[in-house]
């Protein structure tokens, strides 16, 4: 009897764009490559032609989303928590919204340790699902991250585990900030990098990745949601504040107060922080999912507005890199909900 033993399933879908666009992959990036050792993959750089004709501008689209967790997160936690697992750490704790929650509990899986993931009242259902599916103990505590964080902080004191921070530790900006290298190696020096700020990981490592590739005169443009400009509230007094409430819809933009380290990049580098509306974030996620077949979140869809709508601040810029973070907090249903809610579908 013959026996049949499968080891690994791939499955293509071969489908029909919703929206006719020409995309560029560049031959070098266009497979994901797992590095050697590393929990996260080298993601392609993607062209859309059809936008680049309208813009009269080349843009690079960083595909962080392609990430095995969804989002740029595993890049700085995966090492964080290999770097741990080495000194002996045996569990995690993590607060987290979502994301950086959820590459806590795909780290610890691939590593074989346990995850407990500390999260706010504001994570979804179907997002605690994917964090108990990878693996790991879910526990809500507070309304918002901040109140999530200090439960995860005292739980991991108790319990003798290793608390991995969701964006203010420097092995985790070390982490991020290879994908700067990769975009470096593979395409050189653009003229403008688009980012998104939440509570400042992301902004922290693609800054130290561009001044290491000696990109220290490129302007960065650092984008919030109104209701989570925590940068851009910070920069405004000069020091880091902690906004009232979180009130935009991007949730995993929510930290009330952004990192000291991205506050200091900001005197340090060319920093523009610029603040767009829950409706441009939500159709920015439309018009990528139209165009990439892929979706994003809000948080991620902030950035990608800007080049969909020819925003005054790319004016000076021939080649945009737009590192598109991604997210696990998005499915077909609430993306429709959202753009409802905004007037943006009927």
């Amino acid at each position: 009897m013959a026996a049949f033993v499968a080891t690994l399933v791939l499955v293509v879908l071969i489908g029909v764009s919703p929206v006719a666009t020409e995309v560029v992959y560049h031959a070098s990036m266009s497979t994901p490559i797992m590095k050697s050792g590393a929990l996260h993959i080298q993601t392609p750089i993607v062209r859309d032609a059809e936008l680049e004709a309208t813009l009269g501008k080349i843009v690079w689209l960083k595909m962080e989303c392609l990430q095995p967790t969804g989002s740029f997160k595993i890049r700085g936690i995966g090492l964080l928590c290999q770097e741990l697992k080495s000194a002996g750490c045996t569990r995690f704790v993590s607060s987290s919204g979502g994301n950086a929650g959820y590459a806590v509990a795909y780290a610890g899986r691939e590593l074989s340790l346990p995850v407990l993931v500390v999260v706010p009242s504001t994570t979804s259902d179907s997002t605690r699902h994917k964090l108990a599916l990878m693996g790991a103990e879910v526990q809500v505590a507070g309304d918002v991250w901040d109140e999530a964080d200090v439960e995860a902080r005292k739980l991991a004191l108790e319990e003798g585990a290793a608390y991995i921070p969701p964006f203010d530790h420097p092995t985790l900006w070390r982490g991020h900030s290879t994908m700067i290298d990769e975009v470096a190696e593979s395409h050189g020096k653009p003229d403008m990098v688009v980012v998104t700020v939440g509570g400042g990981g992301l902004l922290c490592g693609v800054l130290e990745g561009m001044n290491r590739s000696g990109w220290s005169d490129v302007p960065v443009i650092a984008v919030e949601t109104a209701g989570a400009e925590s940068l851009h509230a910070a920069i405004s007094a000069g020091e880091a504040v902690l906004l009232p409430e979180i009130t935009s819809i991007a949730t995993c933009l929510g930290a009330r107060r952004v990192a000291d380290a991205a506050l200091d990049w900001t005197g340090k580098h060319p920093v523009r922080s610029v603040v767009v509306s829950d409706e441009s974030a939500v159709s920015g996620c439309l018009e990528f999912a139209n165009r990439h077949r892929i979706l994003v979140e809000p948080a991620c869809g902030a950035g990608l507005s800007l080049i969909y709508e020819k925003a005054e601040c790319l004016s000076n810029a021939q080649r945009i890199l737009v590192v598109v973070c991604g997210g696990i907090g998005v499915d077909v249903d609430q993306l429709n909900s959202w753009a409802t809610q905004m007037g943006l579908r009927q």
